[in-house]
């Protein structure tokens, strides 16, 4: 399984209404990003605009020609275009991907296991990692 993670920046005097188009997603989008192989998909609204994207699959090149080849994600991409500042192409097909630095998993599984917390040793003030 790949995890992708991408950035996109909206215009802010668009944002409500970028908000509003998602609540909902065209019923076919929605179909067509489930066929198309992506799941646990997520976006995140940051402070200024800043859109960050996340979703799972298993080959994320396939995914993507499957979009590409979509007249119905290049409907929904059309008309969200207008939405993002310095996008060059459809926002599915030209968002900044980001590069993953850290998976807790990932990080367990090659350390052998989930440990268990060592209690003894915590410092007085609690955080995380970050």
């Amino acid at each position: 399984m790949t995890r992708v993670a991408f950035q996109l920046q909206v215009r802010p005097e668009l944002l409500d209404e970028y908000l509003a188009r998602h609540s909902p997603v065209w019923p076919e989008m929605l179909a067509e990003i489930a066929a198309a192989g992506r799941r646990n998909y997520s976006l995140f609204l940051a402070e200024g605009g800043t859109l960050v994207g996340y979703y799972e699959t298993d080959d994320d090149a396939a995914a993507q020609a499957y979009l590409a080849a979509s007249s119905v994600a290049a409907r929904w991409e059309a008309e969200m275009g207008r939405f993002f500042v310095d996008l060059e192409g459809r926002p599915d097909q030209a968002a900044t991907a980001l590069t993953e630095v850290f998976h807790l998993e990932d990080q367990l599984a090659d350390a052998g296991g989930s440990p268990e917390p060592d209690t003894d040793n915590r410092n007085d003030t609690e955080g995380s990692a970050s």
